[in-house]
Order: structure tokens, then C-alpha cells, then sequence
């Protein structure tokens, strides 16, 4: 159920009205800009090189995808204008709808397509499982291409409509080509908006400009799915990590939209009349505390599970969020109040049990090596987790090394498997959409498949995986739920992928007068206007 705030209308708190700040340069007084307060600087451009939900949604910007999920995440053609499905389930062919055009005036054609999936197959876990079900993919025509399926597989269509990290954004054939674990060169997208490369200053600014090629669906916007319209000549990310900075700047309307206010601010921003809130993901957010599991300690399974006894969940949500109104505590790996939620397993995280985490701790083999832990300084959530985190495993007797960085250099250091003495790392702290965490076959931070396939953390567990792929093959959703149990044991009782800290739902906050904000569990800008 959606969560939203009543905005009280009162006076604006003298304190808030603070002089106006300087944000870039002066635009034309015909051009119409909307500004926005990302949850973090955009340094990595690449949506299928990292899940960082800031690249994510920089690719929404530019990029687009054959399907989308509306906000009630059902799927939708999106580039696809016309597809079919064999009688047998094996065969899917999809046609590209007209006027879909490359930002640098070339046609889109089937083959980009083709390569995009392909590409995108090789890091996202759902995309993973598709390709692992794949036969054949291949270009029938510039605007037609097919899958072939060795199997019937139900989630094709999910997939490729997947909303979140890894979102399988189409690009050029030439861009798609590129190595999945390195950077594409550059971005050339076909979405709504053009990234202008030039005005982009990391640490500060992002622009876009409304690509006034695009042709929207007919359908009304919904979620990721139906008409990205663009109301806006420009939209500009304005990075500030300051959070009294960043409210202030909202009050005073020198910015529009905020994506992740502070919830210790949510209290002054309700007392103004300037400003809206809204929870917009009515799925809320799951915490992840993620071990490193190629190097000691937690290479050794008890280890891990050292971390499901030590973990107080009301501790982290009550750092993180504060306000009860907006979390939970949930132990279920697959996000309460889905039909994948489950409660096998989860003793040992409602446990509290830190003698218990002591007790594992020294079966594990643990002698005192000191332990990394990367703290992301410039998203509150994560650094509060991450400073709650550390005296956890103080308590539990570790030797714990806080090393402070930004969440863009988190997420490229996080890629590093070299071992924690060698610049490499123990812990970190993210977190995911009920979007990406509420199947296993679309939650990456499950998978078992190593080096090779997992996410950051690399866990390894052949039976994981086994049962990841019954959960995909499996069309009854009683069996599946069966299967949700088993999973869900095996992760608790062995592989431990990541500790849960807490489920929570993270308001917006924009300026008054604003419309059009989606319900979603991506901020998308466009469909919003004055």
C-alpha cells in the first residue's frame, strides 16, 4: 500500500529561508529547466557495466527498452510494437515500433537490439537465466528479430521488461559490442531526453536535453511503461551532499524535486508550504549488508552466519530511518508483503544472538584479521548502516577498518576481487528496490554463480543456483512458492549472499505546484510539468 504524507501548510520556518544558491549557469528565459537533487554523483555512465541505481537512472534518461513494467508492474511493449509467441512457447518474435531513431540520427534496428540483449545477458541475473534458456537470437529484418527458446521459459517477457538493476536498455550495435565488463565509449542513446556530455561536471551537475525526436507511446505514462512525454527543454541533476543544503535549496525553489530526502529533514520539509512528500515505491526498500565472499573470514559459511546473529534489524532501521511510520523489520530475503515472502530460516536473524556470532566467529577460524568495511560518506542511509555495521563486529570482536569514500568510488571499488590487505575489501552496505529483491530470479544479490556470474560479494552455492532455475522452469505458483521456502533455507542455513537489515519506504519531496511525479520504484522526469 502506498505510503504518502499530508503536507501541513504553515508559515516556512525562518531558519529554512536561507539566501538563494548559485546553480549553474543562466539559461535562456525561454528554456524551461527542471531541477533535480539526485541521491548521488554520477560518475559511471554505463547501466549494464553497474547496478548503481544512480547509472540506472541516468540510462533512463537517455536509453529506452523493448518492454517496461507499469506501476503496478505489469508489462508493456515499449520500443516493441508488435510480438508473437509459437504455439509451442519456444519461438518469440518482436517487431520495433516506427520512429524509433538513435540520438545521432541513425534508425534503431533489430540488430542493436540483439546485441543489447546479448550484452545485458551477461551481467544481469535475470538476464543471465534468458540467455541460459536461449537457443537462438538473431535479426530476421532491420526491425524484426527473434528468440528461440530451448525450453518454454514464462519469464521472457519479464525480463526483458525488467524495471530495475540491471534494466536491459537497448544501445548501437557498435556501443553493445563492447566488452559487458568494461565501459561502452560513449552514450548514444534513443530515449527521451540527450545526455550533454559537455556540461557534465562529476561532483556537481548533470544535463539533459529534451530529445525532441523522441516519439512517445500513445498510451498514458505508467511506471516505466506507456507515453514518455518531455514537458521540459532541460533537466539538470544538481548534486548536493549536504542534506540541510539540499533542503533549503527545495524550500527556497531554486531546485524541484529532491529523490531521497533525509528522513531526519521530513519533518521541517512537511512544515513547509513550499514543498510536497509522497512515497512513490510502494514496495518500499530492502538493506544489504554484503559480505565479500572470495576472502577470509567470509569465505567460510559459519562466518557469514556470524553476521545473521549479530544483526539487530530495529538498530539499523531505527540509524537509517528513524521514524517508525517508515519501516519494517522483515528477515525475508524475497520483501514482506509479496507473495515470495517467507519466513523459513529466519531464526537466526531475529535471534539477536551475538554470542552466538562469537561462538561461529571462532569456528570460522577467525584470529583477529582486520576487516574493511567501505562506508559510502555521501548517502545517509548507507553511512549510518555502515557506522552501525562497524560496531556490530566490534562487539562481535573484530578488528574493523572504516574506510570512508564516496558511493561513486564504492561502486567501482566494489568490482575489485583482489584480496582486503591488497586494496581489495570485506563489507559493504547497499540497498534494492522491492523491484530488484522480490524474485530470485531477478534479485542479483542470490545468485551462487562465482566469479563469473555473481554480483559483487561473488557468492558460490551449486545448489542455489539449482534451485533459482526450478523457480524459472516452474509454472505453478504453489510449487513455486515451495520452491521461494527451500531457496530462502538454503540461503539462511549456507550461503548467507547478504545480511538483510531492514526493510524501509523512502519519501520524495518536490516543490509545490509540480505535477505528474510517477509511481515508481525508479524517479523518472519526464510526464512531470508545471
Amino acid at each position: 500500500m502506498l505510503s504518502t504524507w499530508t503536507t501541513t501548510r504553515r508559515a516556512m520556518l525562518a531558519a529554512l529561508a536561507a539566501a538563494p544558491l548559485a546553480f549553474g549557469s543562466v539559461q535562456a528565459a525561454a528554456e524551461s529547466v527542471l531541477r533535480i537533487v539526485p541521491h548521488a554523483d554520477l560518475k559511471n555512465l554505463d547501466p549494464i557495466w553497474t547496478t548503481a541505481y544512480i547509472t540506472r537512472n541516468h540510462g533512463y534518461m537517455v536509453y529506452d527498452t523493448l518492454f517496461a513494467q507499469d506501476e503496478s508492474l505489469n508489462v508493456h511493449p515499449q520500443m516493441v510494437g508488435d510480438w508473437s509467441v509459437s504455439d509451442d512457447s519456444l519461438v518469440y518474435s518482436f517487431t520495433l515500433r516506427d520512429g524509433l531513431m538513435w540520438h545521432d540520427g541513425d534508425p534503431v534496428t533489430a540488430a542493436d537490439c540483439v546485441a543489447s540483449i546479448e550484452r545485458w545477458g551477461k551481467r544481469d541475473g535475470m538476464g543471465q537465466k534468458l540467455m541460459d534458456f536461449t537457443a537462438e537470437l538473431k535479426a530476421v529484418d532491420d526491425k524484426t528479430f527473434s528468440l528461440t527458446l530451448k525450453e518454454p521459459y514464462g519469464l521472457v517477457l519479464d525480463s526483458l521488461g525488467k524495471i530495475s538493476s540491471n534494466t536491459p536498455f537497448m544501445m548501437k550495435k557498435e556501443h553493445a559490442e563492447t566488452d559487458a565488463f568494461k565501459q561502452v565509449p560513449e552514450v548514444v542513446g534513443s530515449g527521451p531526453f540527450r545526455f550533454v556530455k559537455d556540461e557534465w561536471v562529476p561532483g556537481s551537475k548533470v544535463v539533459y536535453a529534451k530529445n525532441t525526436d523522441y516519439v512517445p507511446r500513445s498510451e498514458p505514462a505508467s511506471g516505466a511503461a506507456g507515453g514518455k512525454v518531455v514537458h521540459f527543454d532541460r533537466v539538470e541533476w544538481i548534486y548536493i551532499p549536504d542534506p540541510a543544503t539540499a533542503m533549503n535549496a527545495l524550500i527556497n525553489g531554486e531546485v524541484d524535486l529532491w529523490e531521497t530526502p533525509a528522513v531526519d529533514m521530513v519533518p521541517l520539509l512537511e512544515q513547509s508550504e513550499a514543498v510536497d512528500l509522497a512515497v512513490i515505491d510502494p514496495l518500499g526498500t530492502q538493506g544489504w549488508l554484503r559480505p565479500n565472499h572470495l576472502h577470509p573470514p567470509f569465505d567460510n559459511p559459519k562466518a557469514r552466519q556470524a553476521l545473521l546473529y549479530a544483526v539487530n534489524q530495529a538498530e539499523y532501521l531505527q540509524a537509517i530511518v528513524g521514524d517508525p511510520k517508515l519501516y519494517k523489520e522483515c528477515a525475508a530475503y524475497f520483501i514482506c508483503g509479496t507473495p515470495n515472502e517467507s519466513d523459513v530460516g529466519v531464526e537466526a536473524l531475529q535471534s539477536h544472538d551475538k554470542d552466538m556470532a562469537r561462538q561461529l566467529l571462532a569456528e570460522a577460524g577467525y584470529k583477529g584479521e582486520k576487516i574493511i568495511l567501505m562506508q559510502s560518506t555521501d548517502i545517509p542511509v548507507l553511512n549510518n548502516a555502515a557506522l552501525v555495521t562497524a560496531q556490530v563486529l566490534r562487539d562481535i570482536g573484530m578488528d574493523v577498518e572504516v574506510q570512508a569514500m564516496d558511493w561513486s568510488t564504492l561502486t567501482s571499488r566494489r568490482a575489485e576481487k583482489k584480496s582486503p590487505a591488497d586494496g581489495g575489501w570485506n563489507i559493504f552496505h547497499t540497498y534494492a528496490t522491492g523491484a530488484d529483491a522480490t524474485s530470485p530470479i531477478a534479485n542479483i544479490g542470490v545468485s551462487g554463480g562465482g566469479v563469473e556470474r555473481a554480483w559483487f560479494g561473488w557468492p558460490t552455492d551449486e545448489m542455489t543456483e539449482e534451485l533459482r532455475d526450478a523457480f524459472a522452469r516452474e509454472p505453478d505458483a504453489a510449487k513455486k512458492k515451495e520452491i521461494i521456502d527451500k531457496l530462502q533455507g538454503r540461503l539462511f542455513d549456507h550461503l548467507v549472499p547478504y545480511v538483510n537489515y531492514g526493510q524501509w519506504f523512502q519519501p520524495v519531496a518536490w516543490r509545490t505546484g509540480l505535477k505528474g511525479v510517477l509511481v515508481s520504484p525508479v524517479p523518472f522526469f519526464w510526464n512531470i510539468s508545471n
